[in-house]
């Protein structure tokens, strides 16, 4: 953390409208095969997807760039309420090693025929890897937006 950095400069809080209702962007997220259609940036694969949502279960991904990079990240959840609420741990993994731990909510409120979904994302190291983080997500969500019109 940077000595500028204040503790409500570390959360990332973004919003989105999906066109699917609650339930379907829930699934999005809880349902391995569903998560690894869209998870991860746009043109990122995912190769690996194991998920068990459920208070205390664990979750991990592998993201392939492009380029061929390899990018793991996991953590355990600590809420799930469907079709409104998830929590989750999130921590990069370097060499099997899990890095700088946050926390992510992840709320699905029906608007319309749609969803208005909000992610919150605390607390980072830095501003810059909340911006990095809030990049990742933001492409994230066009991803899941096309899974979820393609239903």
């Amino acid at each position: 953390m940077t000595p500028t950095d204040k503790d409500e400069d570390r959360v990332l809080r973004l919003e989105r409208r999906l066109n699917a209702p609650p339930a379907a962007a829930f699934a999005a997220w809880t349902d391995p095969a569903r998560l690894a259609r869209w998870w991860g940036p746009e043109n990122f694969a995912v190769p690996m997807c194991e998920i068990d949502p459920r208070p205390g279960g664990r979750w991990e991904t592998c993201m392939k760039s492009p380029e061929g990079t390899e990018h793991f990240v996991g953590g355990v959840y600590r809420e799930v309420v469907a079709p409104e609420r998830l929590v989750f741990t999130w921590a990069w993994r370097a060499d099997g090693t899990p890095g700088h731990e946050t926390l992510v909510t992840v709320e699905f409120h029906p608007d319309g025929d749609g969803t208005r979904l909000v992610l919150t994302q605390e607390s980072f190291e830095s501003t810059a890897s909340r911006d990095d983080h809030g990049q990742g997500w933001t492409s994230s969500f066009v991803c899941l937006e096309s899974t979820l019109t393609d239903r």
